[in-house]
C-alpha cells in the first residue's frame, strides 16, 4: 500500500514538472509562431454539473487537466484556470482525460476546442472553412462532466468511408450503419474515421456525420487527404472546412486507461516552382512538438494508440516520430488510406530502433474498393478490397496494456472472416495435388492458419504466401468481359498479404466432404471458416 501511494506521489510530481518543462520548452526550428503575434488565452476547466457547458456558481474548477494550443500543454492550477500562448491562428484544445466527458454536438461530434481566427479562414475557398471568430474573449472555459470508464472497452474503426455524393453516403447507411445499429451488442463506447471521410466535396461531410450520428456513440475523426481543401496554397490552410466542422486536426484524449492520439499525417504542398498541388505523408516540426510534449505526460506503462490516415511508415518524418514511441513497451498505430487489410509490424529494416516490433494496422474500409464493382440487389456496390476482402469496419478491443481487433464484413455475419478456393469436383486420383487457399482477412505474419477435412481430421498448417486474391481476379474480369456497365471497374489487385495455402490428403472417400479452416491469434482468439467439395 505504502509503496503504491509513494509511486501515486511520484508521478503526480513529475506530471508538474512535466508542465512546466512542456509549456516551456524550446521549440524546433520553423514550429512556433513569431513571438510578436502572440497573446495569453486563459480560461478554466470545470465540472459542468448540470450539462449546459456554462460555468454556473457551484461548479468548482478541475486541477491538473491538459490543455494544449497544439504544440505546448499546461496543467490547470488547483482552481482548474490553465494561461496559453496563442497567435492569430490557433486552437486551444482540452485532453480529455480518464472519467471526464467532453459535450457532443447534435452529430455527436466532441466538443473539446476552442478557434481562435480572428480574420477567419480564406474567404476565397470553394468549401468554407471558419467565421471571423473577432478577439480573444478573456475566459475560455472547457465544460467536462463526469463519466465513469472501465478498464475494459471498444471503439468502433472506420477507414475511407470516402463517399463523393449523398448516394454513396446512402450505400454506407444500408450497407453499414443499420449493421452497427442493428447490433448494438458491439457496447462501443466511442468510434473513430481514419480519415478520408468524403471524397473531396467536403458538403458532403454534413449528410455523412448525420447517418454516423445515428449509431449514438461519440465519434472522432482523422483528416484525410481527401478532406482537405484542394485550393489551399498551403499545408496551414488546407483544414480550413475540416477544422470548422471537426475541430483540430491533431489531437489526444484518454478513455479508460488508454492514451488515444489523432495525428495529421497529410502534408498539402499548393503548386508552386511549377509543380503541381500534390500531398505526401508527413507530421512537420510543430506537431511532433505536440506529439513529444504529450507524451512526456503519459506514464511509460500506459497502453498508447496512434490513429492516422496514411500508413505510418509511408510517413517521410516516421524517424522521429519512432525515436518518440519506440522505448515504450506498449504503442500501436493504425491508419487507413490503402483500401486493403493490413498488419504491418515495422523493425530495423525500416529504421525502427526498438527492443520489440512495431505493430501497426492498415485498417479495412468503409467504401471497400471507393465504392466500385457490380451492384447488388439493393443497388449498392459489392466494392470488394483489391486485396480480395470485403469492405467493412473493425472493433478494437482494449483492456489495460492490451487490445486487439476484429474485422466486420459489411452486411454480414460477424463469422464471415475468410473465404476459402478449392475445386467443386476433385478427382480422388488428383487429391494429394489439390491446392486449398484461404484468404485470412484479418491475418497477419502473427497468426497460426491450419486446415482440417472433416470434423475428426488432423489439423495441417498452412503455409502463407503474398499472391493476388483468385476471387477477385476473376471477378474483376468477368465484370469487364460485361457491356453497357453501369458501374466503376474494381481496381487493379494487391498481393495479399493474408493468404495461406495448403493441400489436400489423400485417402479421401468419394463424396462430399467439409474443410475447415481455423485461424488462431497470438492473443489467444480464433476465427475460422468452412466449405464443401467432393471427391468422385
Amino acid at each position: 500500500m505504502l509503496a503504491r501511494l509513494f509511486n501515486s506521489l511520484l508521478l503526480a510530481s513529475s506530471l508538474m514538472c512535466a508542465a512546466v518543462a512542456v509549456a516551456h520548452e524550446t521549440s524546433s526550428e520553423g514550429s512556433n509562431p513569431d513571438p510578436d503575434s502572440l497573446v495569453k488565452a486563459r480560461g478554466i476547466v470545470f465540472d459542468d454539473r448540470n450539462g449546459n457547458q456554462v460555468r454556473d456558481p457551484g461548479e468548482p474548477g478541475i486541477a491538473n487537466i491538459r490543455v494544449s494550443n497544439g504544440a505546448d500543454i499546461v496543467l490547470t492550477d488547483e482552481q482548474g484556470g490553465y494561461e496559453l500562448s496563442v497567435d492569430e491562428d490557433e486552437i486551444i484544445f482540452v485532453i480529455k482525460p480518464r472519467n471526464w466527458a467532453t459535450p457532443l454536438d447534435g452529430n455527436n461530434l466532441p466538443q473539446f476546442y476552442y478557434i481562435h481566427k480572428p480574420a477567419g479562414s480564406p474567404a476565397n475557398f470553394k468549401f468554407p472553412g471558419v467565421d471571423p471568430t473577432g478577439p480573444l474573449p478573456d475566459s475560455i472555459n472547457f465544460p467536462l462532466r463526469r463519466r465513469e470508464e472501465p478498464d475494459a472497452f471498444k471503439a468502433i474503426m472506420f477507414g475511407d468511408p470516402q463517399p463523393r455524393n449523398v448516394k454513396e453516403v446512402e450505400y454506407m447507411t444500408h450497407d453499414v450503419i443499420e449493421q452497427i445499429i442493428t447490433e448494438e451488442a458491439h457496447g462501443a463506447a466511442f468510434g473513430v474515421t481514419l480519415g478520408d471521410i468524403v471524397f473531396d466535396d467536403l458538403s458532403v461531410m454534413t449528410p455523412l456525420n448525420q447517418a454516423v450520428a445515428l449509431i449514438g456513440i461519440p465519434w472522432y475523426n482523422v483528416i484525410g487527404n481527401h478532406d482537405l481543401n484542394l485550393d489551399a496554397t498551403s499545408d496551414e490552410q488546407s483544414d480550413e472546412t475540416f477544422e470548422r466542422i471537426y475541430g483540430p486536426a491533431y489531437y489526444s484524449f484518454d478513455y479508460g486507461p488508454t492514451h488515444f492520439m489523432v495525428l495529421d499525417d497529410v502534408e498539402w504542398h499548393g503548386p508552386e516552382n511549377g509543380e503541381k498541388a500534390h500531398y505526401h505523408g508527413g507530421i512537420g516540426p510543430r506537431q511532433m512538438e505536440f506529439i513529444r510534449n504529450d507524451l512526456a505526460m503519459i506514464p511509460e506503462d500506459q497502453l498508447v494508440v496512434l490513429m492516422m490516415h496514411i500508413p505510418v511508415n509511408d510517413v517521410l518524418d516516421r524517424h522521429d516520430l519512432y525515436r518518440l514511441i519506440e522505448q515504450r513497451p506498449a504503442v500501436v498505430s493504425i491508419s487507413a488510406h490503402r483500401h486493403y487489410m493490413e498488419h504491418r509490424l515495422i523493425g530495423p529494416e525500416d529504421g525502427w530502433k526498438g527492443p520489440r516490433r512495431h505493430h501497426h494496422i492498415v485498417n479495412i474500409t468503409v467504401c471497400g474498393s471507393w465504392w466500385r464493382g457490380h451492384k447488388d440487389e439493393r443497388g449498392i456496390p459489392h466494392a470488394t478490397m483489391s486485396d480480395g476482402g470485403p469492405n467493412g469496419y473493425s472493433i478494437m478491443e482494449f483492456d489495460g496494456d492490451r487490445y486487439s481487433l476484429q474485422l466486420r464484413a459489411a452486411s454480414r455475419s460477424p463469422d464471415y472472416q475468410m473465404n476459402i478456393y478449392a475445386p467443386e469436383v476433385v478427382p480422388k486420383a488428383e487429391l494429394p495435388r489439390t491446392v486449398v487457399m484461404a484468404n485470412v482477412f484479418n491475418g497477419s505474419g502473427r497468426s497460426n492458419v491450419s486446415m482440417r477435412v472433416g470434423r475428426q481430421g488432423d489439423w495441417n498448417t498452412m503455409e502463407r504466401v503474398t499472391i493476388d486474391d483468385p476471387a477477385f481476379l476473376a471477378e474483376k474480369a468477368r465484370e469487364q468481359s460485361l457491356e453497357n456497365r453501369t458501374w466503376t471497374d474494381l481496381p487493379a489487385a494487391h498481393p495479399t498479404p493474408h493468404m495461406w495455402r495448403g493441400m489436400l490428403p489423400a485417402g479421401i472417400d468419394v463424396g462430399t466432404h467439409l474443410i475447415e479452416v481455423r485461424s488462431q491469434e497470438s492473443d489467444g482468439k480464433a476465427v475460422s471458416g468452412r466449405r464443401l467439395f467432393r471427391v468422385e
